[in-house]
């Protein structure tokens, strides 16, 4: 049996864990494959996002979402170059028109890359952008983008390390191990989940030397 990007409940009997592609119905949330949440549905986890938004939420191919995530977009934000930042415009009876949109902040899409792994209940802020391999601790409130390969951690969150060396980085990025086929991807299994990181970039090389080299 293959693994499918378009099955609903990648775990057989359980519903508690879905891949999120499969479920979406709002066009400006884009996702990649088997990205999955520890969760029964996702848009939930979207909030102030609305019909009217102009911002979309990019998540990339194989990131893990953990239970209580929120990507919080930028209709979250009010006007704060006025001396109320109540939005009577919102509210019915009040004699106020929607402010122009250059006076609201807008921060633009928030973009997740591949690979990531986002623990539970971490708050994603609006136009964050979360590079390949991040990882974001538990209970994080994420402001800032997020450099690739690299752990974070805290409200606000702040860097804890780096998970590799930059060569191992760089190689990490030029491979995109996401992007290959299914079947080739279960062939470099052994390499995605080693250890032993200095023959995990001898074999690196070597694959992205030769691109038809996989396992």
């Amino acid at each position: 049996m293959k693994p499918d990007p378009n099955k609903k409940y990648p775990i057989s009997g359980y519903d508690k864990e879905i891949y999120v592609k499969p479920t979406l119905t709002n066009p400006n949330i884009i996702v990649g494959d088997f990205t999955y949440i520890a969760d029964s549905e996702f848009e939930s986890h979207v909030t102030n996002f609305y019909p009217w938004s102009r911002d979309k939420l990019i998540i990339g191919k194989f990131c893990q979402i953990a239970t209580g995530v929120e990507f919080m977009m930028n209709d979250a934000n009010h006007q704060m170059s006025s001396v109320s930042t109540f939005p009577f415009y919102t509210l019915e009876g009040w004699n106020m028109e929607a402010p122009k949109a250059d006076d609201m902040p807008f921060k633009g899409d928030t973009i997740i890359g591949n690979d990531v792994w986002i623990g539970q209940d971490a708050t994603i802020l609006p136009g964050v952008h979360i590079g390949d391999g991040a990882i974001i601790g538990a209970k994080s409130v994420v402001g800032s983008d997020v450099e690739p390969y690299t752990i974070v951690a805290g409200n606000p969150a702040r860097v804890i390390r780096k998970r590799f060396d930059d060569e191992l980085v760089a190689l990490m990025l030029e491979w995109k191990w996401w992007d290959k086929p299914a079947d080739e991807i279960n062939a470099m299994i052994p390499t995605l989940t080693s250890t032993d990181l200095e023959s995990v970039k001898e074999k690196i090389k070597e694959m992205n030397t030769n691109k038809n080299l996989y396992g």
